[in-house]
């Protein structure tokens, strides 16, 4: 198989998707009978008989196997937050001592794994290891490629011996099967009957940081945990906004164009990149898609930008926060609702007053976010966030809505007048250049404070972290805005006037849920005390977040829609505390690793010089001034000696925290209060120290290294 895009003639549209067993492959080898079952089990959930999947898995295998495929996996999402595969040859003994090539329908159906060598959070122990993974069908297979040759990958769920969720795929489609049942509902009431389905789509914007591979190297920090623990701020960082949309570099470009093909080959609609704000930080974004098929791309996204990146010399980042002082990378979630027809459930209209059924729909939303704002913040949450949000132009952790001046204004006719008989229009914008076309206008303008922000004709989720599936965000919204569709559709149901009766439920939503709504900026202190006034939470951590995946409230919200049932909840309860643990465990062992085997000796070094040079100076009795070199070498000292008593500190606040082994919360509790805090102090000293040291005695790269030798 050719490995590049040039063997499609070099037009994106040859070679876009050519690795993917897409809808026009599956049209082009699949007997019309086949294709049709197999349509109908993707777009209606009807099973399909092991006839036909003989007929798929064996169409599949050809193939694969033509464009140089001698593998397949069962390409599966386990709660590690990345995808796990176990290859198998397309090769089964025959007669004659040779091999024929094979692949059954059962094969496609089901795979196994052992279900206790992943995250469980108890569903599964050591002594219960069986986990099933099972064929995703409205997820396409696809071919990944390597240095290692051509594998088939087959988009799966991972689900325990017992039929409990053990990935995020599960989730997530039962979340869209949820909403769409309720969705369906509103519709039927709006007299649309030929609607069967209706999807939640996403486009999830990823950011990311390029630095030199060499150089990434010789960083512990950034080799263990993808975030610098150390590090003093370099003479410039962002302040001067020039990277921002600013010409991109060509190594970066080249980097950037095999991304953009590898991509394209899978069938990922890569559709915009530039410069992010941060040196060294930029942006792929790709156009919407479903849901499911959304994450499976964004996983593939995550996993393509390290391999590319490796082959171009650089390291890809993907913490949330990587380095101090300067913007974080998120995940902006783009999500909407839509009908299996193509019609757009967010989409206001010319005349958004008068769309009630987008009124609906949008007010469904609204009401959803209000009442379930902790589940949400959840979603967001890690250790790695902990770091971004709050700060440099990352959204606060106080979740609100943003929907501009148009949108609002309709509102507040709906609440105080009881319908909405006018909205406000966006007009032209004039330059003042007569050469430049008059363009035009907006009615709302775009809030980049918002963690949840309407962007015309969707809401973007704006707290995702960069570096998680985006499974887990989509399948609480999905679940949150299906409840909210179902109380709504429960009241219209009964309604003996449909009209009014919307225009009163809507009224009372806006009344109720209002307070979720914040057009201002969300950065300001004088926010957070109009958030706590209007009785907004404001989850400041992870480990404050975690505790409410297993709440009353969550537990009845999710068994109610069938996403999640009470086990697998506690059960990640469980593993968000452990990954939370040992994300912070694994942080404060490199940190004194390198605290007491790179920072610590270079400052002795350079103290026992410069104390060479005042004596050596001294010596000569010329009586030459060394007032500022003593001054440099006390300072450096007591820094020095602070240093070393806050690795003790560190040393015993991770001790203690490992003696608490029976109560995970309260051992979640111990790192965050009391590791994390040591970890700070031992950073302010280790960065004070970097400022002093010679630059060629510093053990590691700097922040100006990092950011600008590319």
């Amino acid at each position: 198989m050719q490995n590049d895009a040039n063997s499609c003639n070099k037009k994106i549209t040859d070679y876009f998707s050519c690795n993917v067993f897409n809808d026009a492959v599956m049209r082009e080898r699949l007997p019309k009978s086949t294709y049709k079952a197999l349509r109908k089990t993707i777009d209606e959930g009807v099973p399909l008989n092991p006839a036909n999947a003989e007929i798929i898995a064996n169409a599949m295998k050809d193939w694969a196997i033509e464009r140089g495929a001698t593998h397949y996996t069962h390409w599966f999402q386990p709660l590690t937050g990345v995808t796990a595969e176990k290859h198998d040859a397309f090769i089964s003994p025959s007669t004659d001592g040779k091999v024929i090539t094979e692949f059954s329908g059962k094969e496609l159906f089901k795979g196994e794994a052992d279900g206790s060598s992943f995250p469980s959070g108890g569903l599964r122990a050591t002594f219960e290891a069986r986990g099933y993974t099972a064929w995703d069908c409205t997820s396409p297979a696809f071919l990944k490629e390597d240095a290692a040759g051509v594998t088939l990958c087959i988009p799966t769920a991972f689900c325990s011996y017992m039929g409990e969720s053990l990935d995020n795929k599960t989730p997530l489609l039962r979340s869209m099967e949820a909403i769409s049942k309720q969705a369906l509902r509103i519709l039927r009431l709006f007299g649309n009957n030929q609607v069967t389905k209706v999807i939640t789509t996403v486009g999830p914007e990823q950011e990311y940081f390029l630095v030199d591979r060499e150089l990434f190297k010789k960083r512990k920090d950034l080799v263990f945990t993808g975030r610098t623990l150390f590090g003093a701020k370099p003479p410039k960082g962002q302040e001067l906004d020039d990277h921002y949309y600013g010409s991109i570099k060509e190594r970066v470009s080249l980097f950037m164009k095999e991304l953009d093909i590898e991509l394209w080959k899978l069938g990922v609609s890569a559709k915009t990149k530039h410069n992010e704000v941060a040196p060294a930080q930029h942006e792929l974004a790709p156009i919407y898609n479903t849901t499911n098929i959304a994450a499976d791309h964004n996983q593939l996204t995550m996993e393509i930008m390290k391999r590319v990146a490796h082959r171009h010399g650089f390291a890809c980042l993907l913490h949330e926060k990587p380095f101090a002082g300067i913007n974080g990378s998120g995940k902006h979630n783009n999500w909407s609702m839509c009908t299996n027809d193509g019609q757009n459930l967010l989409e206001p209209g010319k005349t958004p007053h008068e769309n009630a059924q987008f009124l609906v729909f949008l007010c469904s939303v609204i009401k959803a976010i209000d009442e379930y704002p902790e589940l949400l913040r959840l979603s967001a949450a890690s250790a790695g966030n902990d770091h971004r949000l709050g700060t440099n132009e990352a959204p606060p952790a106080i979740i609100s809505i943003y929907l501009g001046e148009q949108l609002m204004d309709i509102l507040e006719q709906l609440e105080n007048e009881g319908e909405a008989s006018s909205c406000k229009q966006g007009g032209v914008l004039q330059v003042g250049v007569a050469t430049l076309p008059v363009l035009p206008k907006d009615s709302t303008d775009r809030n980049r404070t918002s963690p949840f922000a309407f962007t015309g004709n969707k809401f973007e989720f704006r707290m995702v972290p960069s570096s998680a599936s985006i499974s887990f965000p989509n399948v609480v919204i999905n679940t949150i805005v299906a409840e909210s569709l179902s109380q709504i559709a429960d009241r219209l149901e009964k309604a003996e006037d449909f009209n009014s009766e919307i225009n009163a439920l809507l009224g009372e939503i806006v009344a109720k849920h209002k307070r979720v709504i914040f057009n201002g900026n969300g950065y300001s202190e004088e926010w957070v005390k109009e958030a706590e006034r209007r009785g907004l939470p404001n989850i400041r951590s992870t480990v404050e977040a975690i505790p409410h995946i297993i709440s009353e409230k969550s537990i009845k919200l999710f068994e109610k829609h069938g996403v999640f049932n009470k086990a697998e909840l506690y059960s990640r309860y469980e593993i968000l505390l452990e990954q939370y643990i040992k994300q912070i465990n694994i942080e404060a062992l490199t940190m004194l690793d390198m605290a007491k085997r790179e920072i610590l000796p270079s400052a002795i070094k350079y103290i026992g010089k410069l104390s060479d040079t005042i004596n050596s100076v001294k010596a000569t009795g010329t009586g030459a001034v060394t007032g500022f070199q003593e001054e440099l070498l006390k300072e450096l000292s007591i820094t020095a000696e602070s240093f070393s008593r806050n690795i003790k500190v560190l040393e015993k606040a991770l001790n203690d925290a490992h003696e608490i082994d029976v109560d995970l919360y309260a051992q979640a509790c111990a790192f965050r209060d009391n590791v994390c805090t040591a970890m700070e102090l031992l950073r302010a000293d280790g960065d004070k120290i970097e400022t002093m040291v010679d630059a060629s005695m510093w053990p590691m790269p700097t922040y100006a290294d990092l950011l600008y030798e590319i």
